[in-house]
């Protein structure tokens, strides 16, 4: 059926929303897919839905193509499996928590891992039903803090989610390489530029992961790559490791008097003064290990103090540290990171601000006000034992010259914490990194058997024996989807959408006022319908060629069929609008170049 503007529900707008900051944002709401709801949350209009499902059918194509079958879940799901997992509390205040008339809680789901396994166990025991996998397409929920970006960062946003069965790592390892697979075939296919990227696994578990983005200025993920091939969200890059350095000639480390010197800066002019360093070569502030003493606030509410050397050179990247901080924490789950305020530091007494270092009076300085609670000290992989640094003396207006990692202090663990900067070598020794910002766009994990294990999903094998089923979890944003195809196909005048996922293969304007135009156009648009064309129609009698036009470049389709002036001399134009090109085809010849155009493209 012919769309036509004149009955089509559609208003574009002149004038950027208020609220929009980034030209995805800016161009689906003018053109009229989408219009806001509530803070992060959207309602989809025709054109908007008929963009979505494209893009959804394109995901629903390859995923049968690799044999994953489509379920769907309910968006509203008891407490009670979430539970199990320890999800509920896990994620804190990024879940959308609620309860019913009778007092039970309930939860809109933010992902389904939990539903998923707890389907399969009910249905399938045995080796044989395996491997499997199920997808879902479904509108998910977070409680974003701040919600931004129009469709990119949204409390309510559609993902599909795809999980794998299988009853060992070996068949984990292929559904695992055949979602991947079909990840990078659904964005070829859209048109859009993803780059497979290492990523840490985070509050999901398991044992390897991969995101996939969407490189944009705009993005939140930070990521790094080689020029060999190697990438990785920064979270996820490992430092190159000195090799330890043999200590056993170095000097005693000494303790000088360096007054009002409470930053590396001043720290460093400072040294150069006092005490130069002995090969004559001045002192950086690479030669300085700086303390940063963080808040984190656990799942449970509780608030710890954690303390973190690293390079004075370095700066502490708050995003790395929360992927990895998880491994020295008493809880799991999803937690919050800062900065140690001053109310902070009032419970510890003995942490000299601007002054702080490890060895000498460590332990005092890390002590509670009541001396009861060592806190946790963790170290940046640079510091390595047999490396000698400058570092605060744990008293004020005092520097420690010469301090040996291994022999004056240790530490409780090493932990990936620190800034991953251009230049710096990449892990796999494929040369210097490049850094790039970027749009997640899906995520992969090998979850092993987290979830299988907390909810007993175990089969059959073939000797006779239970084992618990291993899993993958697959996610793609659905609607990020659609934002990521505006923030990348678009000009001044507005969306220019990929063939594959445009609202029409067509859109014809009626230029003019007599009615031989109308009728033309009109007979046109029916003719390219019957040729298996969507087509939108700009039928609108009394709407000036200025507008038709400027709604026809904003709404986006790839190719605009004008009806015009050029009727009597038996032409129309037919306008590229990725290139801008137009060419007059005679209206006969019309329909057939349309067609062509549309298959060929």
């Amino acid at each position: 059926m012919v769309l036509r503007l004149s009955q089509l529900f559609l208003r574009t707008l002149r004038e950027d929303p208020v609220d929009a900051e980034v030209a995805s944002h800016k161009l689906l709401v003018r053109a009229g897919y989408i219009r806001r709801a509530a803070p992060g949350i959207y309602t989809w209009l025709p054109l908007g839905l008929s963009v979505l499902r494209k893009v959804e059918e394109i995901i629903r194509q390859e995923m049968a193509a690799i044999g994953a079958q489509e379920v769907h879940f309910p968006a509203l799901l008891p407490r009670e499996p979430y539970e199990a997992t320890n999800r509920w509390t896990e994620y804190g205040e990024g879940l959308f928590r609620l309860q019913d008339r009778k007092g039970a809680d309930y939860l809109l789901a933010p992902t389904h891992e939990e539903m998923f396994t707890l389907l399969v166990k009910d249905l399938y025991s045995s080796y044989k039903d395996l491997p499997l996998s199920l997808y879902q397409i479904q509108n998910k929920y977070r409680d974003e803090a701040r919600p931004r970006a129009g469709l990119l960062r949204g409390r309510e946003f559609i993902m599909k989610d795809s999980y794998s069965f299988d009853v060992d790592d070996a068949g984990l390892d292929a559904s695992y390489a055949a979602h991947r697979a079909a990840y990078l075939k659904i964005f070829a296919r859209l048109g859009l530029e993803v780059i497979p990227v290492a990523a840490t696994a985070g509050a999901m578990g398991g044992s390897k992961s991969e995101e996939f983005l969407f490189p944009t200025e705009i993005g939140e993920d930070t990521f790094v790559r080689s020029a060999s091939g190697y990438a990785a969200n920064v979270e996820a890059v490992t430092t190159v490791v000195p090799a330890e350095v043999d200590y056993s000639s170095a000097p005693a480390a000494q303790v000088l008097d360096t007054p009002d010197t409470p930053t590396i800066e001043t720290l460093v002019a400072a040294s150069n003064q006092i005490f130069p360093r002995p090969d004559g070569e001045a002192w950086t502030a690479a030669d300085t290990l700086k303390n940063v003493v963080l808040a984190v606030t656990l799942p449970t509410g509780e608030r710890q103090i954690v303390v973190i050397g690293v390079p004075g050179d370095r700066a502490v990247d708050l995003k790395r540290v929360e992927a990895n901080i998880g491994a020295f924490l008493p809880v799991a789950g999803e937690i919050g990171l800062e900065a140690a305020g001053e109310e902070d530091l009032k419970k510890h007494p003995l942490i000299v601000k601007g002054y702080l270092g490890p060895g000498m009076s460590l332990d005092q300085a890390l002590l509670g006000s009541e001396g009861n609670a060592k806190l946790l000290y963790l170290v940046d992989p640079r510091v390595v034992s047999g490396t000698t640094w400058i570092t605060g003396a744990n008293e004020a207006g005092k520097h420690v010259y010469g301090l040996v990692a291994g022999r004056d202090f240790t530490w409780d663990g090493v932990i990936e914490c620190t800034e991953v900067r251009a230049g710096d070598p990449a892990p796999d020794g494929s040369g210097p990194l490049e850094t790039a910002r970027g749009i997640e766009m899906g995520h992969i994990f090998q979850l092993g058997r987290k979830y299988a294990e907390a909810l007993d999903l175990k089969v059959l094998d073939q000797n006779g024996k239970q084992v618990t089923v291993t899993m993958g979890s697959y996610g793609v944003g659905v609607t990020r989807a659609v934002a990521a195809l505006a923030e990348s196909n678009h000009d001044a005048k507005g969306l220019v959408w990929p063939r594959a996922v445009a609202p029409a293969d067509v859109h014809v304007v009626a230029v003019g006022k007599g009615e031989d135009i109308f009728a033309t156009a009109e007979q046109l648009s029916l003719d390219l319908e019957a040729a298996g064309l969507d087509v939108i129609y700009d039928d609108r009698p009394k709407v000036s060629p200025g507008v038709k036009f400027g709604d026809a470049e904003l709404v986006g389709v790839p190719t605009i069929l004008a009806v015009g002036r050029g009727l009597v001399d038996g032409v129309v134009e037919i306008k590229d609008r990725r290139s801008g090109e137009a060419e007059n085809v005679a209206v006969d010849k019309a329909v057939d170049y349309v067609v062509n155009t549309v298959r060929n493209s």
